[in-house]
């Protein structure tokens, strides 16, 4: 799932809005930080400050091993509510006064500790040393707890908390108000680039204004703008001509095609007509004067009935490759194996006098013309045979295999092969490698397989040696 977009007018005021809270906390944390350490600075000197004044009033007391007066120094601690405890020591370390007065043991240290102040937990301790002119008579043990303390930090915290709250509400107003002049251009700049994708028309303009990055970039976008729509132009100017030249060219061609026909038309009737005469009168020719005729008569009207019937041949097969080559095709699901069948069956009344060996591969089914498809095997098949004559057995192998999103179909013989060398020049019109003495045809046979195989999407090509057998293959799409 997609999830939800969100706009560069929340990115702004997001980062803004972290960027100065970020900075209004550090700045907190390290003003309570600050003032925690002065603080505790603070009511050091202040305890400190007291225990030499108290240390100054019982050095009498201590001198003189006074316990009374020692307690009534102490007893002074009473207007602070911050003490805790308090104690005198003795010059031997010892402690000889304690505050308050029956407090139990343990509240203050037996013996004198080091001189000096420490933080213990949430209390704060001072020892400081008794002296008299010089000479030390005891020493003193305050211990205060840090309550002021904690009220100063919680109300340090409950101000930079205020603090921060109030300048988060500034500093919204102060990002709303500015994300507004940053991303309104930002904003219509897209509400542009949105119309000319859906509408795609490339006359609207951001007009954008300042000379910031937003501005640069709203007016590279109108100059892309005026270059797409004069291509445009240009391109739709190329294309209406562009149809009128197909427009022309169809015209042209469907004159040429019907230029074509009449001329199918006029070799049909107008060359055929005349060779059908002539072949005639020849067979009449030979019926009535043959007795009259020596032999070299005789021969002469038989090549001149042997050379009406080739021509007649020869144009028959001109106007079927021309017919092939404008044929509308007929697509539907072809059986190779079967079409193979019937065709082998076809050929089997023409070669009854020879001894033929089919071996067929498994053929699948294609998508293709049945008519157009048959007369390919027709033409490689009698082409097998024909050229397989002087065996006495003729072999001919027909497979099909997968290659490369293709089905390429192979015709296989072991007839008089040819010279590779000029296996290019196999598929032409009128292209022959064998003398017609050797071979009757017309050189138009194997056109014709290329011209189908090649309206099929297909391809043709062929393999042999001399004296080794030839094989023809073709591919058509799966």
């Amino acid at each position: 799932m997609k999830a939800p977009r969100t706009t560069i007018r929340n990115k702004l005021v997001k980062a803004m809005m972290l960027t100065s809270t970020t900075v209004l906390l550090l700045m907190g944390g390290l003003f309570v930080a600050h003032d925690i350490v002065s603080f505790r600075r603070l009511l050091v000197d202040a305890l400190v400050t007291r225990a030499n004044i108290l240390a100054a009033n019982s050095t009498a007391a201590l001198a003189f091993r006074n316990l009374e007066d020692a307690t009534q120094v102490l007893d002074a601690l009473k207007t602070d509510p911050r003490m805790i405890a308090a104690a005198l020591y003795d010059e031997r370390g010892h402690l000889f006064a304690i505050y308050p007065a029956g407090a139990p043991s343990g509240t203050a240290p037996s013996e004198a500790g080091p001189t000096g102040h420490r933080f213990e937990k949430s209390d704060l301790i001072v020892s400081q040393p008794v002296a008299e002119e010089g000479r030390p008579v005891g020493a003193i043990y305050l211990k205060s707890d840090l309550r002021e303390l904690e009220d100063r930090v919680r109300v340090d915290v409950m101000v930079v908390l205020l603090a921060v709250l109030g300048s988060i509400g500034v500093a919204f107003a102060l990002s709303t108000w500015l994300q507004r002049r940053i991303a309104h251009p930002v904003l219509a700049l897209a509400n542009v680039v949105q119309s000319v994708s859906e509408h795609k028309d490339y006359s609207i303009r951001s007009k954008g204004v300042g000379d910031d990055e937003v501005g640069v970039l709203a007016e590279a976008f109108d100059e892309m703008l005026q270059e797409i729509q004069t291509r445009d132009k240009e391109i739709r100017l190329l294309n209406a001509d562009l149809e009128r030249r197909v427009v022309a060219r169809t015209a042209e061609f469907e004159a040429a095609n019907k230029e074509l026909e009449a001329f199918s038309y006029s070799v049909s009737h107008d060359l055929r007509a005349p060779l059908r005469h002539i072949d005639g009168f020849v067979e009449l020719l030979t019926k009535h004067a043959s007795s009259t005729l020596d032999e070299k008569g005789r021969r002469h009207l038989a090549t001149i009935s042997g050379a009406a019937r080739k021509m007649g041949a020869l144009i028959d097969d001109l106007l079927a490759f021309s017919r092939m080559g404008r044929a509308e095709m007929r697509k539907t699901s072809v059986n190779l194996a079967s079409l193979a069948e019937e065709v082998v069956q076809d050929l089997k009344v023409d070669a009854k006098d020879r001894r033929v060996d089919w071996k067929f591969g498994p053929l699948p089914t294609v998508h293709g013309d049945p008519a157009m498809l048959r007369l390919v095997f027709q033409n490689l098949f009698s082409n097998a045979i024909k050229y397989s004559g002087p065996r006495d057995a003729a072999r001919i192998e027909v497979d099909a295999q997968p290659q490369n999103g293709e089905i390429v179909v192979s015709v296989r013989d072991n007839g008089v092969g040819f010279d590779p060398t000029y296996a290019h020049k196999l598929f032409g019109v009128f292209q022959r490698l064998h003398g017609p003495t050797e071979f009757e045809g017309t050189g138009i046979g194997l056109a014709n397989v290329r011209r189908i195989v090649s309206r099929h999407g297909g391809r043709t090509w062929a393999e042999g040696a001399i004296g080794q057998g030839a094989t023809f293959y073709f591919s058509l799409p799966k």
